[in-house]
């Protein structure tokens, strides 16, 4: 006789298996995001320190700058996203086959594009430059330098891109760990060059140029040999009538113009920033450095993580496991946005004073800087959430309906922004930031919801609500060690270190015990991987 749950349990097995490999592939890709960011840190402190602050490094950071904005508008963001939904299509309803044949021609047609742009770019360069920094045309030694570092750097875009396409077929294929590090190899090239080479070149900066060029060709060729592993072997192919290489190109297009509404953004709050009081600009710039931290480590990588479950769900039609991945993907997010967000709140003054609070950053830039990291913190769930959402709609081959929220969220931005900016400064443009981001989460859970139906689970609000508890827990402990210490910006900066880091790490013990207690299913999650892979070694 046939046990009648018996389907119903294999279901339950399966999600609980979708649950770990989300779980797992977004610890794998955090990881390596917590790594990019350290040697990324240590670049910046090796070019600081051998480079300072003058015309090469302005000349250096302008040149980069280009091939860097034609990244973010084609490759990591546009390019993965608009191919993984398809390639997984092409997993999951035709054959392997068809799936590398689409990967090929989508290679081939990708490189021939970036090769006539790279050509462009190196032949506009003077114009280029004229453009984005016009100033420096006063200055011929200046402008020139720009416009060969520039020639030199913009080919960047090639490798970066190709990386990028990787990374789509490498995640569609669950395999997180070669693409999520591809960026520490590019921090590792310019630290290289810049130790080893500046002294073979007449201008030393030229070096950090080369190293950015090594390090796009390290990142490519590091995934090759991942990608063979998978069964992918990219050659040449030029059937570029593909149907699926026609419905990547069309998803792009929003795609991109999303990303270009998100550099809109940046431009405006800038601009804005520029007219209140001098070092406005700097207070904001810190402070989102901060911010993008818990960002990068966590919501872009369980977004990165679940985007080619979401997808495959999608291509499979199986709208009750993608809610599923869905509700487990935004708890996840919250279970470690939450606290984060607390922890920023609570600490923002130490943490400010820590890292950036030396020479010319004084203890008022220090207070100044704390008040934006208060008003972006206060958003950082709102930020965290948008990001698998977005992720969702892309996996649907939805791009349109992120794009259309995200210029209303512009919208709300620019009003807030000129209505706040008077009373609180550069505070209200954060706090202006941190509203458009919650209008954005706010539609953007809406229209999924009206799409595909309610998508939480029952107990997700219980875990929630524990979340918010243990969070508050840590945020009361870590008031109480800060306050017994008597942390001062004026302390030496050892005293301010050691207060810091008892209080993180006490905080971050509380919040542990205190989800275990209440048994958090993220937390029970977290322990069973970790059990697992305990009894594997």
């Amino acid at each position: 006789m046939k046990n009648p749950n018996t389907k119903g349990s294999k279901k339950n097995s399966n999600s609980e298996t979708e649950k770990t490999r989300v779980a797992k592939a977004a610890g794998t890709v955090g990881l390596a995001t917590l790594l990019s960011r350290v040697f990324g840190f240590i670049r910046d402190v090796v070019v600081a320190g051998f480079f300072g602050a003058g015309l090469a490094t302005d000349a250096f950071f302008v040149a980069f700058r280009i091939p860097n904005l034609l990244r973010r508008l084609f490759a990591e963001g546009s390019l993965t996203i608009a191919f993984v939904p398809v390639f997984t299509e092409y997993l999951e309803k035709r054959t392997k086959k068809d799936a590398v044949d689409l990967a090929n021609v989508a290679f081939t047609l990708l490189s021939i594009i970036l090769v006539v742009v790279s050509l462009l770019g190196v032949i506009f360069s003077p114009f280029i430059v004229k453009i984005i920094a016009p100033g420096f045309a006063k200055i011929p030694d200046k402008y020139h330098l720009t416009v060969f570092l520039t020639r030199l750097m913009f080919p960047y875009i090639f490798f970066i891109s190709l990386v990028a396409l990787c990374m789509g077929i490498l995640n569609s294929l669950r395999h997180f760990a070669a693409p999520a590090l591809a960026p520490v190899a590019l921090n590792i090239s310019m630290i290289i060059a810049t130790l080893g080479l500046r002294n073979y070149f007449d201008e030393p900066i030229i070096a950090l140029a080369v190293g950015v060029m090594a390090g796009g060709i390290i990142q490519l060729v590091m995934q090759f040999p991942f990608l063979v592993r998978v069964g992918v072997k990219l050659k040449p192919d030029f059937h570029f009538n593909n149907p699926g290489v026609k419905r990547i190109g069309l998803l792009m297009l929003p795609a991109v113009f999303g990303a270009a509404v998100y550099q809109i953004n940046i431009f405006v709050s800038t601009l804005l920033a520029s007219l209140l009081p001098g070092g406005s600009v700097s207070y904001l710039y810190y402070a989102d450095r901060i911010v993008q931290l818990p960002l990068g480590i966590f919501a872009i990588a369980i977004g990165t993580a679940a985007l080619p479950s979401f997808s495959e769900h999608a291509a499979k039609g199986d709208f009750e496991e993608l809610k599923k991945t869905i509700s487990f993907s935004l708890g996840l997010i919250l279970f470690v946005t939450i606290p984060a967000m607390v922890a920023l709140i609570v600490l923002r003054v130490p943490i400010i004073s820590v890292l950036f609070q030396r020479g010319e950053f004084n203890v008022l830039s220090t207070i100044l800087t704390s008040q934006a990291l208060l008003f972006y913190a206060v958003g950082l769930w709102a930020f965290s959430v948008i990001r698998v959402i977005v992720s969702v709609f892309y996996s649907l081959q939805d791009t349109k309906t992120p794009v259309k929220v995200a210029v209303i969220a512009l919208t709300v931005n620019i009003i807030m922004g000129i209505i706040l900016m008077f009373p609180l400064k550069h505070g209200g443009l954060a706090l202006a930031t941190s509203i458009a981001s919650a209008v954005n989460a706010v539609m953007l859970f809406l229209l999924l919801r009206k799409q595909i139906g309610p998508f939480l689970e029952k107990d997700f609000y219980a875990s929630f609500l524990k979340v918010v508890i243990a969070s508050l827990i840590m945020g009361l402990v870590i008031l109480v060690i800060t306050y017994a210490f008597g942390f001062s910006t004026d302390q030496p900066f050892t005293d301010r270190l050691i207060i810091l880091t008892v209080a993180i790490f006490a905080g971050l013990a509380v919040f542990v015990a205190a989800s275990f207690a209440m048994k958090s299913k993220e937390m029970v999650e977290t322990v069973r991987i970790v059990e697992r892979k305990l009894k594997r070694r």
